[in-house]
């Protein structure tokens, strides 16, 4: 199957004023043949603008915002993840809530385990661990992923499968959970954090399809062939809207690379990232029955600890009213040793103390994990950019003129450079001077190379030549129009391996 292409809570008083919707500039003025038109074109842009102010008021009202949300709660399924916990680490600034995926499937179709590879039986334990902290100010999320298969220590606890009462041991990460649910789960992210976790949400396969397909499904952009035969993911390189059976095979795959869990993390964190976009750019969170209608999903199919209940819904949808993409940042913690062998647990990841130990104290500060500008620099703009398999700097481009137009040739040799591919900067003419349609010929041996070009340059036609060698030629037809930004497909960087949203998402 291929995809088809698309503690503390927040006080409503403490959220900044709604931005006022953007007021166009005036029109010229019609002319007199103009104006005797009836101005029928005028009606649906002002009811667009009417319903979206009445959104934005709704959603930022606390009294209408909460009577919308009125009754949500009553379809969470409770947990009590802090019960009789002690010595819990010190609350620190903002929220965190620790994030929990599990491999649960009773309320899926049989239709649907055969079409999403969901056979066998569950191993009742994490498939996704991940701790998200919203800063104080509610202007930044910072998301970290805690590999399944850290070696970790329990600590002493009742087992909830057995009654029986076991000491503390070594496991895997996804054990607690197995051995002692959601509390055990808690206890052992905070002693390896020492972050206190505030809220809990556990999410599983369901409630995960179910909430992506109330977004409308999720934008997902690839530059290179996902193909997993465990999960059915298959996906060709370009952009995908993803339902939620799909968006569950592309959280779940672990084959498709030779970076296997780590591979797995980074496109859950891509994920998380476009669900972000989607949810403060789709309308979802400046339209009140959408809104309602993607809470009361999430809130009607997970389980949450017995603070987290509508209110606290709605206070998040008004905190994350003005996030940007650059608003997220996604990390991995430090690893010292991906294959620490344990006697009878395998190999298990082994963190690296150190820089793990500095990435929570930079979570419990609030401060930001992605790396700060240079001292007396701004911070540069990030610009959206499609996501390639080699990057734009490894990629010698020769531009030729394929058409009459003076400097076109030019104009696409620069635009090239702009972002980054390294061209020639001599463009010439072309055999032809009428190709409608823009050329890229390339020697087979550099199809890799060859498509990164073809990334930044959508609609153009792909023409392998035999013996061309290394450096790619694009011969500009009269359908260009621009270069699309690109770059290499792993932006992580910094001490910790931080990306944030805007570097992940696809671009436009």
């Amino acid at each position: 199957m291929r995809a088809s292409g698309s503690t503390r809570t927040a006080d409503p008083a403490e959220v900044s004023p709604v931005p006022q919707p953007h007021r166009p500039t005036r029109p010229a003025r019609p002319t007199q043949r103009a104006r005797r038109e009836p101005r029928r074109a005028d009606k649906p842009r002002w009811g667009v603008r009417l319903a979206a102010g009445l959104s934005v008021a709704v959603l930022g009202s606390g009294a209408l915002g909460h009577a919308v949300m009125t009754g949500l709660d009553t379809g969470i399924q409770r947990v009590d993840p802090f019960k009789d916990m002690k010595n819990r680490p010190q609350a620190g600034h903002g929220v965190n809530f620790l994030l929990v995926g599990t491999d649960g499937r009773d309320k899926i179709t049989s239709d649907e385990k055969r079409e999403y590879r969901l056979g066998g039986a569950p191993c009742h334990c994490t498939d996704t661990v991940m701790l998200v902290h919203l800063s104080a100010d509610r202007t930044r999320a910072s998301v970290i992923s805690l590999p399944r298969d850290s070696y970790v220590e329990l600590p002493a606890h009742l087992d909830e499968s057995s009654g029986k009462q076991h000491g503390a041991h070594p496991v895997k990460l996804n054990a607690a959970y197995a051995e002692g649910g959601p509390n055990l789960t808690v206890r052992t992210v905070e002693n390896m954090t020492r972050v206190k976790i505030d809220h809990y949400l556990e999410v599983d396969f369901t409630s995960f399809m179910k909430t992506v397909d109330a977004m409308g499904g999720v934008e997902i952009c690839t530059a290179k062939p996902l193909h997993d035969s465990n999960t059915g993911l298959d996906l060709l390189p370009g952009t995908h809207r993803l339902s939620g059976g799909q968006a569950l095979q592309y959280v779940r795959s672990r084959h498709v690379d030779g970076a296997s869990d780590l591979g797995r993390m980074q496109r859950q964190q891509r994920f998380i990232a476009a669900l972000i976009k989607q949810a403060t750019h789709g309308g979802v969170l400046l339209n009140p029955v959408k809104f309602k209608e993607v809470s009361s999903t999430l809130l009607g199919s997970v389980r949450a600890d017995k603070g987290f209940g509508s209110e606290q819904m709605l206070a998040l949808g008004q905190a994350m009213r003005d996030f940007t993409p650059s608003s997220s940042e996604f990390a991995s913690v430090p690893v010292g040793d991906a294959s620490f062998p344990v006697k009878g647990l395998g190999s298990t990841v082994k963190w690296d103390e150190a820089k793990a130990a500095k990435l929570f104290e930079a979570l419990r500060e609030d401060r930001p994990l992605a790396p700060a500008p240079a001292p007396g620099r701004p911070a540069p703009r990030q610009q959206p950019a499609v996501p390639v398999d080699v990057a734009p700097q490894q990629v010698r481009v020769q531009v030729e003129n394929g058409t009459r137009i003076d400097g076109l040739g030019t104009r696409v040799d620069s635009a090239l450079r702009a972002t980054g591919f390294d061209t020639t900067g001599a463009p010439g003419t072309g055999a032809s001077r009428e190709v409608k349609r823009t050329v890229i010929t390339y020697d087979p041996r550099w199809d890799r190379t060859a498509r990164s070009v073809a990334t930044a340059l959508p609609g153009s036609e792909l023409r392998a030549v035999p013996g061309q060698g290394k450096t790619v030629v694009v011969i500009a037809g009269a359908d260009y129009r621009k270069v699309v930004a690109v770059r290499a497909e792993d932006p992580y960087q910094g001490e910790f391996g931080v990306v944030t949203g805007d570097q992940v998402v696809c671009a436009k």
